[in-house]
């Protein structure tokens, strides 16, 4: 007799670039919490800038002083941040880094600190974005990301 049950098919576990944009709705409730949490599925793999965890920490205090998130929440926000940064891998700080952002704010409307996230991630794919994925939740950013060949998975 065969089961009706479907077998969980384990899914490959597939590595994207995300950006703080993207990795905050992970972290507590926004409105992009849901496509956030759908993208972390498929791109359970996290790659990050060696500066996402202060831009992330900065967000939450952000929310909880302009009253959109409680002090409690806000704690279980970091509480969570560090549940992802124990699994994630970090693109350190380097010339090559610091190159690529300068290059990307010639070519880009990005702010410096956009222009480090894009130069962190041309840096993880050794300068050959095509077929990698850059999760973000930054409209500039995704769309320079997209202009450099990523595949760009939007939790707008």
């Amino acid at each position: 007799m065969k089961s009706s049950r479907r077998r969980n098919v384990a899914q490959p576990v597939m590595t994207g670039y995300w950006d703080t944009s993207a990795l905050v709705p992970l972290c507590c409730f926004q409105s992009q919490s849901t496509k956030a949490r759908q993208a972390s599925r498929i791109y359970s793999r996290q790659v990050v800038w060696w500066a996402t965890s202060v831009e992330a920490i900065s967000a939450f205090n952000r929310l909880v002083r302009d009253g959109d998130l409680t002090q409690h929440e806000g704690q279980q926000a970091l509480v969570r941040l560090d549940h992802l940064r124990a699994r994630w891998n970090e693109v350190q700080p380097t010339e090559d880094v610091r190159h690529r952002a300068e290059r990307a704010v010639a070519s880009h409307r990005l702010r410096a600190a956009d222009a480090l996230q894009l130069a962190a991630a041309l840096v993880w794919c050794s300068n050959r974005p095509r077929g990698h994925a850059f999760v973000a939740a930054d409209g500039a950013l995704s769309n320079a990301a997209e202009a450099e060949g990523f595949s760009v998975i939007r939790v707008l």
